[in-house]
């Protein structure tokens, strides 16, 4: 028997395809994706900022005889604008005003104090000596002035600079007694006789330190204000022997003098050059040229402090976050591979296939 297939009619060829299309898309139609799980990192903790120490500030008070009342002006309007030194150094004249200052005196009563100083009060001349002055009459005239009190039971830490005359060395006293610290630091050479402390002789610190900022460093200042009266060699004549010799002073000493200020933060100076080194007649006229050269000065103060905490806050915060770092890694669980070291995957003892750990 011989099958003859039947022809369909032609009217169901176009919707063939059609038809076959609907059956796809029905048997292998996409499902809609499940919404994708997003992991979750925990965000760092964020360490609040450390709270740092208050800054120890400095006054560096420099020599310079007569010239020395500007110091006055200059603390007076520190105080006056909420700068109040914890610690105080001084060079001959800047000693003597330092050490009154660090015995607790307030600068209105400093003020006073200089006032009234009679000259001759504190200028003790012996002919056999050569007309030099001994300086024990400043000496008494400061430890009455302190009450007595040895340079460590100041109110503020002190420091009076002087010079070892058999070495030329610096020599910086921190205890013992004020007026005798004091009267070496003002011992002008060929004006005041050298000072006998213990197996040494010392003579005035302006030889060695005419600004001592490296002293006020040492009392543990985070800032240095140094204040700067020293006489320049500006081509004029000083008037007098102490103005010779006080000059020839700052002339051995100006270059080391301009190294030792570059390490302070701030340097203020009054404009006293024109008042002679034993002119005490001017006393007034110095004060008041030191309150104007720290008036002048705030800003660059107010900059140079905020620049300074700016500067040990991020110190600070690196310290703390390594601390952080440390303690995190002494938590740790012993023996784990740590993931940023790369050398564990080379351990014999570890399979090949193994990763690095992800959890504890």
């Amino acid at each position: 028997m011989t099958f003859t297939p039947v022809p369909r009619p032609s009217s169901y060829r176009p919707w063939l395809p059609a038809v076959a299309a609907l059956l796809l898309a029905a048997c292998g139609g996409t499902r809609p994706e499940a919404p994708s799980q997003v992991a979750v990192v925990p965000a760092a903790p964020t360490l609040p900022d450390p709270v740092l120490p208050p800054v120890r500030i400095g006054l560096a008070l420099g020599g310079g005889a007569a010239k020395g009342f500007a110091h006055i002006g200059v603390i007076k309007m520190l105080e006056a604008n909420g700068f109040k030194p914890d610690v105080v150094s001084g060079t001959s004249a800047g000693s003597v005003v330092g050490a009154l200052y660090a015995s607790g005196m307030d600068p209105f009563r400093l003020q006073e104090r200089a006032v009234a100083l009679d000259e001759s009060s504190i200028r003790d001349v012996r002919l056999f000596s050569g007309g030099l002055v001994q300086g024990l009459a400043l000496q008494d005239y400061v430890n009455r002035s302190v009450d007595n009190k040895p340079i460590e039971r100041m109110r503020k830490p002190f420091a009076a600079v002087a010079t070892r005359l058999e070495t030329g060395e610096r020599a910086v006293f921190v205890r013992g007694n004020t007026g005798q610290a004091v009267r070496a630091s003002s011992s002008v050479p060929g004006v005041f006789e050298p000072v006998t402390i213990g197996d040494y002789q010392y003579v005035d610190g302006g030889v060695v330190s005419p600004v001592p900022v490296d002293a006020a460093r040492q009392l543990g200042a985070d800032f240095v204000i140094a204040v700067d009266i020293s006489s320049k060699a500006a081509g004029r004549r000083p008037d007098g022997m102490l103005g010779i010799v006080n000059q020839s002073i700052a002339i051995m000493g100006q270059r080391l003098g301009e190294q030792e200020l570059a390490r302070a933060d701030v340097v203020i100076r009054p404009k006293v050059l024109e008042i002679g080194a034993a002119d005490f007649t001017r006393r007034n006229q110095a004060i008041l040229e030191g309150e104007k050269a720290a008036l002048a000065a705030l800003p660059q103060i107010r900059a140079a402090l905020e620049q300074l905490q700016a500067q040990r806050l991020v110190q600070a915060r690196e310290q703390q976050a390594r601390a952080a770092a440390q303690r995190e890694a002494a938590l740790a669980p012993a023996g784990r591979p740590d993931c940023k070291d790369e050398s564990w995957r080379w351990n014999p003892l570890r399979r090949k296939d193994a990763g690095c750990p992800t959890s504890n």
